[in-house]
């Protein structure tokens, strides 16, 4: 027991090393250094709601604007998010405290929605909009707390404090629509140890705020935009009446406080927001089943090929062995050529290049290289490395290619090129005409579009073709044994030998290793938070491709023991068994975690997961896939065949 309980804290500390590796920080953002009274700009980065999935820019709504908006300049990674960072009129100055001061209009003459903008407010409070403002790259959090529930500290009544991402538009009370109006924030900085003689420098390393909501009527405020905030029990909510025009004041107030936070570790608030423990149980419990598994598996199958090699190389008993069943009986059959080859290179290809992709993304994030105070960055490169990995995957795919007897070399190429990107990019093409007509900001715009296309067709379609060419002029996968003139008859098969069977059976091992994380991906994808686990993240992409190649080398042998030699479009499917349980899994989430009631974001929610369902397919069909064919070479060159 003392032994398995070392073993354990082994393995946490490696990955309390993995772990570690998140907060490490960005080549290329470098601090910046306040002095007092600089001013700190906010900006805001969008408004979104995880009932709709709909992104909107900050100023779709009525809300205070400054004399010039300008928008900054965003990469790749941004704009498909749906961010659109602009500035805003709040005047933040670095250590410099703000009572309340009235945002924009005099206070004599307070803003005025028309009926159309408190009909579109009080509709985005009823869809659960979020607004998130960002100051020196910080995004700004609500500080959540509770009571916990455990008996020990109901004595020392110690709060629980969780942080939400952004701060609610406004809440709803019976029928009434309440806007937050007045926004406390809090800043936190850390003091710069510098030299006696030089003035102190400051860095923003927390950003908070408190929503309020008051009336136009308890705002007391006078001819120099300063005002009073009532008391917080006397105070009336601001209403947002959707029938009539509305009169309000936005209005704001800045604390400073002074933080032992060091700048480096600041984004560790936001990236604590969830639950770590079970993290650590959920991949011990991953590892140890896989491992246990892959250990039974690997015994069963050596000893069972062993036994079944030594049988068929025993020379003197060649009469009891062409009695033999099994898989040595289909040798002459094995490597026979499947149907539609053109079609299973090209889709191997694509999971060649996807696994590149997802292998490298996930290694770079690891290493602190992706963080989330580079937005953006990981959309970023996983586009540009999905095209430029186009030389791997045509590389495999032509040298597979050749090796299944195809000629049309350049045909193959354009297939390869062409035939997964053009289904992503066709259902981001529908979806994006739905985001369109709903005015979001998740839409992505023509310019950026055409620039992706650019990009396919300028970078990943002739990187494809150069990888194709020579992987087609490269000599073919050898193959241990002749294939025979007349195929074999195929002897009738079991029921559990059906297809459908086989991708039930494969996909439970891989799903089971992976779905805790999986859970994790989808809150980060729908419920705007941010996912930053990538130590955990590669052990688990390691577990999925051990298992998957375990479970696509079982299937194989038992397909083959069955003399049925149609094993590689089999294979290919049976190997990517466990994108069926992700399927069913985001149902299951779609029905009990997310609240989406109204058409486009279910439509949004199950065309991106279709493209999940597909990208992930691919992936696991390419590993098994090589794993199995890698398995039957070798073991077809174990035996004497005469």
């Amino acid at each position: 027991f003392s032994f398995l309980q070392e073993r354990l804290r082994y393995v946490l500390g490696l990955l309390l090393l993995l772990h570690s590796t998140d907060s490490f920080y960005v080549p290329g953002v470098a601090p910046i250094n306040f002095h007092r009274n600089d001013p700190v700009e906010i900006k805001a980065v969008k408004l979104t709601s995880s009932r709709t999935q709909l992104p909107y820019e900050y100023y779709s709504l009525p809300f205070c604007q400054p004399s010039k908006i300008t928008y900054k300049a965003e990469n790749l990674g941004e704009v498909l998010r749906g961010d659109r960072i602009v500035n805003t009129p709040f005047q933040v100055s670095m250590n410099v405290e703000k009572k309340c001061e009235v945002l924009c209009n005099f206070p004599n003459k307070p803003v005025t929605l028309t009926m159309e903008q408190s009909k579109l407010m009080a509709e985005r409070i009823r869809e659960d909009y979020y607004v998130h403002l960002i100051a020196d790259n910080l995004p700004v959090a609500t500080r959540l707390e509770f009571y916990s529930n455990r008996e020990e500290e109901e004595k020392k009544k110690e709060k629980d404090v969780q942080f939400e991402h952004g701060y609610r538009l406004g809440f709803m009370d019976g029928n009434k629509f309440y806007l937050h109006n007045h926004l406390s924030f809090i800043l936190y900085y850390h003091r710069e140890d510098v030299e006696e003689s030089q003035e102190h420098t400051y860095r923003v390393v927390r950003f908070e705020v408190i929503p309020q909501s008051i009336k136009l009527e308890d705002l007391k405020a006078d001819e120099k935009s300063m005002c009073t905030l009532p008391e917080a029990t006397g105070s009336a909510p601001q209403e947002i009446d959707p029938t009539k025009e509305n009169q309000l004041l936005f209005t704001y107030s800045v604390h400073w406080e002074e933080s032992d936070i060091k700048w480096a570790s600041r984004w560790d608030t936001y990236l604590t927001m969830s639950d770590v423990q079970i993290h650590w149980f959920s991949i011990i419990n991953s590892v140890v089943v896989v491992f246990f598994l892959s250990g039974i598996l690997s015994m069963i199958i050596i000893r069972t090929l062993r036994k079944d090699i030594a049988n068929y190389n025993k020379e003197d008993d060649i009469e009891d062995t062409m009695e033999e069943s099994g898989w040595k009986l289909v040798h002459g059959d094995v490597f026979r050529p499947p149907q539609y080859p053109m079609i299973l290179s090209s889709l191997l290809g694509s999971g060649i290049q996807l696994f590149c992709m997802i292998l490298i993304v996930i290694f770079v994030a690891m290493l602190g290289m992706l963080s989330p105070s580079s937005r953006g960055a990981l959309m970023t490169t996983a586009c540009f490395l999905f095209m430029f990995m186009g030389v791997f995957g045509g590389f495999f795919a032509g040298r597979l290619y050749r090796t299944l007897k195809g000629h049309r070399w350049k045909k193959g190429a354009f297939c390869t090129a062409t035939l997964y990107p053009g289904v992503v990019f066709g259902i981001c093409f529908v979806l994006n005409c739905f985001i369109w007509g709903k005015h979001s900001s998740g839409a992505v715009p023509f310019p950026t579009m055409v620039a992706l296309l650019c990009m396919w067709f300028g970078i990943s379609l002739p990187l494809v073709y150069l990888g194709y060419y020579f992987g087609f002029r490269k000599q073919p996968y050898d193959n241990p044994v002749r294939t025979n003139q007349i195929p074999r008859q195929i002897p009738e098969q079991r029921w559990y030998m059906n297809k459908f069977v086989g991708i039930l059976m494969a996909g439970i091992l891989p799903f089971g290793a992976m779905f805790i994380e999986l859970f994790f991906i989808f809150s980060a994808i729908w419920e705007n938070q941010f996912y930053y686990l990538f130590g955990f993240l590669f052990l688990v992409f390691i577990i999925l491709v051990v298992s998957c190649s375990q479970i696509s080398i079982v299937m194989v042998y038992f397909q083959l023991c069955a003399e049925d030699y149609r094993w590689w479009w089999r294979t290919f499917l049976v190997s990517g068994g466990s994108a069926f349980y992700v399927l069913i899994y985001a149902v299951f989430y779609f029905v009990n975690k997310l609240d989406i009631v109204e058409f486009i974001p279910s439509l949004l929610y199950f065309g991106y997961t279709a493209l999940m369902v597909l990208s992930f397919w691919l992936l696991t069909g390419t590993i098994g896939f090589y794993a199995a064919y890698m398995f039957v070479r070798k073991i077809y060159a174990a035996v004497k065949i005469d």
